[in-house]
């Protein structure tokens, strides 16, 4: 009987140990192609963040037509450096703060879709 109870104890370890290893596995790119996501053009470049102008047949203009997108991504292997003028493909959980221009603090990952170097 003790076994038992040893084995059914061993056994919800395991389990418990296997959700947290997944629960804290590192983001991949497979990852972030089910996550919402937009594609626009960088505008301005500061520290931390990028402003990009949303194109027009993305759902996230409705919030608004510029979003501050933060350059603190999930995915250690996005690109963080930019330039005005790059498009971009911009993936994040859904959440878009309500201000002018518009927010998005979580970020998975942002992608370069286009470099068009523009000089300022």
């Amino acid at each position: 009987m003790k076994k038992r109870k040893y084995l059914m104890g061993a056994f919800l370890l395991l389990i418990f140990a296997l959700g947290l290893a997944y629960y804290f596995k590192p983001m991949t790119m497979n990852d972030i192609y089910d996550k919402p996501n937009f594609k626009g053009t960088v505008v301005q470049v500061s520290e931390g963040a990028i402003l990009v102008e949303v194109d027009p047949e993305e759902d996230e203009v409705k919030s608004s037509d510029l979003i501050s997108v933060s350059l603190e991504v999930q995915l250690k292997d996005s690109m963080t450096d930019f330039k005005p003028g790059d498009r971009v493909g911009v993936y994040y959980n859904g959440e878009i703060a309500e201000s002018y221009p518009a927010q998005i603090h979580t970020v998975y990952a942002i992608l370069l879709v286009e470099s068009r170097n523009v000089e300022p």
